[in-house]
């Protein structure tokens, strides 16, 4: 079970808003500090590792860019959205960020709300309303990816290539 306070935004949530073109090529620090600046400025000031995020539909359109890795770094535990895009939801498995889609989510939590998640019964749940939901669930080795840190840690850890040690990330 894993528990968050959560974070609530809306439709259509671009990639361009949680990596912004102008820190790809800073060090992952400084972009981190750049997460949701542009659409709410002191966010990331107010959240607290573990937080997560509850969306509405198509969460993480836009590029390729690996956004669900900046969200990773931050700390946030895990996205419940209506929908994902695949290009993100993709990047969130590589790189080692929780994202479920949800369906009903976007109106059964509202922001500060605290989730229960069930990844055995593939369930989440509202404290304050004691609602319910069903996850859409994931193939278990999709899901092995994201709870392992993502595609290398996991290759690693299972001796299928070498650590890459203080090597900078590909």
């Amino acid at each position: 079970m894993i528990t968050a306070r959560l974070w609530k935004f809306g439709n259509d949530i671009n990639t361009d808003l949680m990596l912004p073109g102008s820190v790809m090529a800073k060090p992952e620090a400084d972009q981190a500090r750049a997460v949701f600046a542009a659409n709410r400025p002191g966010w990331i000031d107010e959240m607290k590792r573990g937080d997560a995020i509850v969306a509405g539909r198509n969460f993480g359109m836009g590029s390729n860019r690996p956004a669900s890795r900046s969200l990773r770094n931050i700390g946030v535990g895990f996205l419940l959205a209506e929908s994902i895009n695949g290009l993100f939801f993709r990047n969130s498995v590589n790189f080692g960020f929780l994202a479920l889609e949800c369906p009903g989510c976007s109106t059964a939590f509202e922001e500060g709300d605290t989730a229960q998640l069930d990844l055995d019964r593939w369930t989440v749940h509202n404290s304050r309303n004691g609602m319910s939901l069903k996850l859409q669930p994931i193939p278990d080795r999709l899901l092995t990816l994201m709870r392992g840190g993502g595609l290398y840690p996991v290759l690693e850890a299972g001796g299928y290539i070498a650590p890459r040690g203080n090597n900078p990330p590909l």
